[in-house]
Parts: C-alpha cells; sequence; structure tokens
C-alpha cells in the first residue's frame, strides 16, 4: 500500500509530539526572523494607518523611481514613498501632509516626469487622527476575535485547548507580520482582513483535531495523552493537507499570476497575507498546538498517572 494511501486511511504512525523539539526550533527560528524584520525594516503602514498623502498617476513615460524621486526632491519633497503599479505603467506617491501650493508644485513635476495629464492624476488626504482610528479599530477587531476564541474552545473542548490554540494563532500572526516586514508590503486595511479570515481558517483547522483529540479521550483507556495525540494526528493529516492545498492554490493563484504575471497590483496585500496565514496556519494546528496541548496535560497528575500505568503494562507485557 502507497504512503499516501495510508495517510489516506489514517494509518500512518507519525509521532508529532515525540518530534516536538524538530518542530518547535523550526518555528522559533521563523519568529526570530519575524522579529528581526520587524526591528530592522519595521512595517510599512499604508496610508489609511499613518495618515498624510497619496498621488497616483499613469506614467506613459516609464519614469522610473529614481527620476520621479529628483523631480520631487526639487520642490521640497524629501520623504516620500514611491512604488511602481502594474509593472511601471503607473506610479503612486506617498508623503506626509503638505501645504497648498508645495502640493501643487509636486503633482506639476509628477506629471511632467511621467508625461502623464494632470487631470489623470488623483490625490488622496487622509488625517493623521483617521490613519489613529483605523489602526485602533484593527487592534479592537483583532483582541475581540481573540477573546471570542478563547470562550468558544473553552466552551466546546477545555481550556489548555483553548490556550494552545491561541498560542498557535499568534505564532500565524507574528509570521505573516514578519513576512510583511521582510517584504516590504504596505500594511492595508485589506491586510487586516485578511489576517482575521487567516485566524479563522487556523482556528478551525486546530479544533478540528483537537476535536477528534477529545474523542479519542473517551476510547482510548490505555494509552498516554501524548499516543492519543499522535493518532488523533494522523487520523486527521489527510484531511489537513487536503484541505490546506485546495486553499493554497486559488490563493497562490491570485497571488502570483494574478498580481506579479498580471500585474494586478492591488491584490498583493491581501494575497500575501491568506497565502502566508493559511501555509503558517496549517504547520501550527499540526505541528505546534497538537504537541504544545499534549505537553501541558501529560503534567496534570491523572495523565501522569494513566503514563506510569501504561508504562508498567508495557515493561510487563515484554517480560
Amino acid at each position: 500500500m502507497s504512503a499516501w494511501s495510508r495517510l489516506n486511511r489514517g494509518e500512518t504512525t507519525i509521532d508529532f509530539v515525540g518530534k516536538r523539539k524538530r518542530w518547535f526550533t523550526i518555528s522559533a527560528v521563523l519568529l526570530l526572523l519575524s522579529v528581526a524584520s520587524f526591528a530592522v525594516r519595521g512595517l510599512n503602514l499604508g496610508l489609511e494607518f499613518e495618515g498624510g498623502l497619496g498621488i497616483q498617476s499613469p506614467n506613459p513615460a516609464g519614469a522610473d523611481v529614481g527620476e520621479i524621486r529628483e523631480a520631487l526632491e526639487g520642490v521640497g519633497v524629501d520623504d516620500a514613498t514611491i512604488q511602481m503599479l502594474d509593472d511601471g505603467e503607473a506610479v503612486r506617491i506617498t508623503t506626509e501632509e503638505l501645504d497648498s501650493e508645495i502640493l501643487s508644485a509636486a503633482v506639476d513635476v509628477v506629471a511632467d516626469v511621467t508625461e502623464a495629464d494632470r487631470t489623470e492624476i488623483s490625490i488622496e488626504a487622509v488625517g493623521p487622527t483617521f490613519g489613529a482610528l483605523v489602526a485602533r479599530r484593527a487592534l479592537i477587531a483583532l483582541a475581540v476575535f481573540l477573546g471570542v476564541v478563547a470562550v468558544f474552545i473553552s466552551w466546546r473542548l477545555e481550556l489548555k485547548m483553548a490556550l494552545a490554540g491561541l498560542t498557535a494563532l499568534l505564532h500565524d500572526l507574528l509570521i505573516t507580520l514578519g513576512v510583511y516586514a521582510l517584504t516590504g508590503f504596505p500594511v492595508t486595511p485589506a491586510t487586516v482582513v485578511a489576517v482575521l479570515v487567516v485566524l479563522g481558517y487556523s482556528l478551525y483547522d486546530t479544533v478540528v483535531v483537537f476535536d477528534k483529540v477529545e474523542e479519542l479521550v473517551e476510547l482510548e483507556e490505555q494509552k498516554t495523552y501524548s499516543e492519543i495525540v499522535n493518532q488523533a494526528m494522523n487520523a486527521v493529516l489527510a484531511r489537513s493537507l487536503a484541505t490546506s492545498l485546495t486553499s493554497l492554490l486559488p490563493v497562490g493563484s491570485i497571488l502570483f499570476v494574478g498580481s506579479f504575471i498580471l500585474g494586478a497590483s492591488t491584490l498583493r496585500d491581501f494575497a500575501l497575507a491568506l497565502f502566508v496565514g493559511i501555509a503558517a496556519g496549517t504547520y501550527s494546528s499540526i505541528f505546534v498546538a497538537a504537541p504544545l496541548l499534549a505537553i501541558w496535560k501529560e503534567r496534570e497528575a491523572e495523565w501522569q498517572d494513566r503514563a506510569e500505568w501504561v508504562s508498567r503494562g508495557t515493561k510487563s507485557a515484554r517480560r
């Protein structure tokens, strides 16, 4: 029987808990890279969060970033962030608030360099108060989501499962934001929506695993908690992988084909969060949440007694 057939039947015997140091080491490396990215590069917060001005213009002349920056510096705009859109067919410039004279001069030089009609250049202004409000509401939405998750899993399953699930969610969140810091992709409200969607997906995958563990706890009276977790993981592994692959394929198409190849750059900030988050969520539900739960549960007196009893029975059988 092939490995894939055994996987589909739940007949594999992978020791997820026993190899937890390997999984935790991989997670630690990814988290350290994420933290380093925050420290070195920080997040590229979008206009909606920081406030300021956004100037977007067609670019029929094919002007590059250096030419546009030099032209803007000539009229006193020194700290602009310049992004090429749709493979250079358009340009977006983000800067702090400018007075009316400098703004008018900036639009004029952008029109000259890009050879765009001035009427085709759009200007978007977002005040710092609105940007702070958006950021605050994003954090509130995240906090409410995590709170509801903790209450739901504690009610549906148990508190330690909720804590393990929340640890996996924070793991996914940090890795996703680390990728944004590393790549410099802008963090926009669409990114926040994508992150919440991803956390919900990760939660679903984790609850499926924990529900199987809870089911086996009632059935397997001669196994340790780690053995039960391993059995549950092997039983649902094929389902988790299949769900993840069928989710990653369309999201990957949006990210790599739609945004990078076809030039639909507005999809990137949304699709990147979905792609990285789904991959991280699958990993954390299998290799982080379940082994972590096993470690915590094995410290309980009931399961320590069970482990000792199983160990004595195994030794007697060998004799």
